[in-house]
């Protein structure tokens, strides 16, 4: 294989071909002319024969360059015709990713509006509860839950999160009011080794020790234990938030009364050179005013915690 000149040359001579004057081309590539003639001269002496004729001030193409010409400047035009492609199909698709949880009980009912106020933007939804590499995968952003220390990412605090215990009413009246916190250790709770029930309980001030908890259903997400206790399965800790219409309906009670806030928030999470590209920046800027609205209309931090 034949190896290539510089590819700076090669892109300077695409240039002054095309448009047979060096001063042009080097306004049009950000060059001083005299930058241009020396990359010419660079590719000639590589090639080892004329591509232009110089006439004063004016360049013409000897007929070499006039048969290398064409054939440069069609792969210029391939090139820019590709990348044009890509940037637009980067310009109008959003890949966003977050937790299963997220994405069915809050994301996916909701997105539809965001759709209707940007309906030349394809959206696409990634629902994995593992942590995904943005750039690897070719995801824009995601909604992700911690810290917010993930570094090289533009973070944005989306909203604290509130831990309760639901159930079912009617599971409820069967098995019996639950006294308290340390009453309902021993009771039939799903997923029982959760890191969310070691947290509500440590904030409510029950002892991992001071009771024996009994053998429980293990489920691997929110979506299922939500949908276990309102079939009357047992007790499951989760989001208060996203289950929101669930307590209003009635479908789901709090086994017992709690105010425990998560340790972890939800994060809008992007690289930090793609924050306020036009659809990242359409997005946040959407999702923020979504829950900007659900606290407004949650002045007690009953859902969504202060």
């Amino acid at each position: 294989m034949v190896p290539l000149p510089s590819l700076a040359a090669i892109r300077v001579f695409e240039a002054a071909a095309r448009l047979e004057n060096f001063t042009a081309a080097a306004q049009e590539l950000g060059m001083t002319q005299a930058a241009v003639s020396y990359q010419v001269k660079l590719l000639e002496e590589r090639l080892g024969l004329s591509l232009f004729q110089r006439q004063g001030r004016r360049v013409a193409l000897t007929d070499k360059g006039r048969e290398l010409a064409p054939v440069i400047i069609r792969a210029f035009d391939q090139m820019r015709q590709g990348f044009a492609a890509l940037e637009q199909d980067h310009a109008t698709v959003l890949t966003i990713s977050c937790t299963n949880s997220f994405a069915h009980l809050w994301l996916a009912p909701k997105i539809g509006a965001f759709q209707m106020h940007h309906p030349d933007l394809a959206v696409r939804i990634q629902a994995e509860d593992a942590v995904v590499d943005l750039a690897r995968d070719g995801i824009d952003l995601a909604v992700r839950g911690g810290q917010g220390h993930w570094p090289g990412m533009h973070v944005q605090l989306l909203t604290h999160n509130r831990l309760a215990p639901l159930c079912s009413p009617v599971w409820l009246e069967s098995y019996g009011a639950i006294a308290d916190a340390q009453a309902l250790f021993t009771a039939p709770r799903l997923s029982p080794d959760d890191m969310w029930w070691h947290e509500w309980f440590a904030a409510m001030g029950v002892e991992a020790g001071e009771a024996h908890a009994i053998p429980g259903i293990a489920l691997d997400s929110q979506v299922m234990e939500g949908r276990a206790a309102m079939a009357g399965q047992g007790v499951a800790i989760v989001n208060l938030f996203m289950w929101k219409q669930e307590v209003e309906a009635e479908l789901l009670v709090e086994a017992v009364s709690s105010y425990v806030r998560e340790l972890a928030s939800y994060w809008i999470v992007c690289p930090t050179h793609a924050r306020n590209t036009p659809k990242v920046k359409a997005f946040r800027d959407w999702i923020s005013g979504e829950f900007a609205r659900e606290i407004a209309a949650d002045p007690e931090g009953r859902y969504l915690p202060r």
